[in-house]
């Protein structure tokens, strides 16, 4: 089948895109390259370009016809950066992204997932939650996804086409086979921040906030392997059909968590990097940062029913592929 990705050259969705050609599926990336990374097209059909483009997706599509479904992953994505710049996340985000959604309807291609974020979620007791779980965005980030998410369930009401949001817990890891990983050198994450303590970057890993109401006192999260999301994508373009007639919504609309399912908290996931890269590194302790939060992780029974997806990799192996991944960076980087 051809399946559009936009965002294809990014993080998440160039691992997509792998696990599409690993399963004998044409991925079709579309990607303006803002955040992308070209080398992570090599070998696949590519365009470098706007998702509101209307000539060049009305290009593609008349040559690479039919397209069965369209993977909606370009946005910018970081959290700081939004705060700083609400203009252009709204505008890529949200603004470009209707423009997208209605040329795709009005093109012939009905079916759509869409890559949205686990942050839309509010704090719940016992910090495990469930698609119908209250919302709360706390960024304009999230508030993009999140207005994503209402403009796709209108317009699966009014047009013909039927739209599943995935809501991503936190991704880890890189494409096993190491054609694809994070790009990013200073990254905000916790395991970004645990490698650069790790290889030395950095002077050392800070465990921010230690008087969570969590088991540990410290914050927890659903850490899941890349590869693992990117199989989940696998099931919901494959079984898309079955899958919007299992759920039964009269809509069109649907929205899955995709999570590795167990909290794991910062303690625990500092001891599963020391499992993984012995070398020791200084590990402090500090107050929680503004905007922090205990946490969330997910409810995996809708992924599990729907598609047949759980995450098959650990955190360890999450955290093994992301140590290969950035070690492969630095031996390019130094050629």
């Amino acid at each position: 089948m051809n399946v559009l990705v936009t965002g294809g050259a990014g993080y998440i969705g160039s691992t997509i895109a792998s696990a599409l050609l690993d399963a004998g599926h044409t991925p079709i990336v579309l990607d303006n390259l803002l955040t992308g990374r070209e080398e992570f097209t090599e070998g696949r059909i590519f365009y470098k370009g706007d998702i509101a483009d209307r000539g060049l997706i009305e290009a593609i599509f008349e040559k690479h016809s039919p397209i069965y479904c369209a993977i909606h992953c370009a946005a910018m994505a970081l959290v700081p950066e939004s705060v700083a710049k609400p203009y252009e996340y709204y505008r890529e985000n949200v603004a470009k992204s209707v423009e997208l959604f209605k040329l795709l309807s009005d093109l012939g291609c009905s079916r759509m997932v869409f890559s949205s974020s686990a942050s839309l979620y509010d704090d719940v007791e016992g910090f495990k939650v469930t698609e119908d779980s209250p919302l709360k965005a706390r960024s304009p980030y999230a508030r993009t996804k999140l207005m994503m998410e209402m403009v796709l369930q209108d317009m699966c009401a009014a047009y013909d086409m039927r739209a599943i949001s995935l809501r991503y817990f936190n991704p880890i890891g890189a494409d096993p086979k190491l054609r694809s990983g994070n790009p990013g050198k200073n990254s905000t994450l916790v395991l970004g921040k645990l490698i650069a303590a790790a290889t030395g970057s950095e002077d050392g890993f800070c465990i921010t906030g230690t008087d969570w109401p969590t088991r540990d006192g410290t914050g927890i999260r659903d850490y899941v392997h890349v590869w693992d999301l990117a199989q989940a994508h696998i099931c919901a373009v494959e079984k898309f059909d079955s899958v919007m007639e299992d759920a039964a919504v009269s809509s069109g609309y649907l929205v899955i968590n995709l999570g590795l399912g167990n909290g794991v908290t910062v303690r625990e996931i500092v001891e599963a990097f020391k499992s993984v890269h012995t070398d020791p590194f200084i590990v402090e302790e500090g107050p929680a940062r503004p905007g922090d939060v205990a946490g969330a992780y997910a409810s995996n029974e809708r992924a599990k029913k729907l598609l047949g997806w759980s995450a098959q990799l650990t955190i360890e192996d999450g955290i093994r592929d992301a140590l290969r991944w950035d070690a492969l960076k630095v031996l390019k980087d130094g050629l």
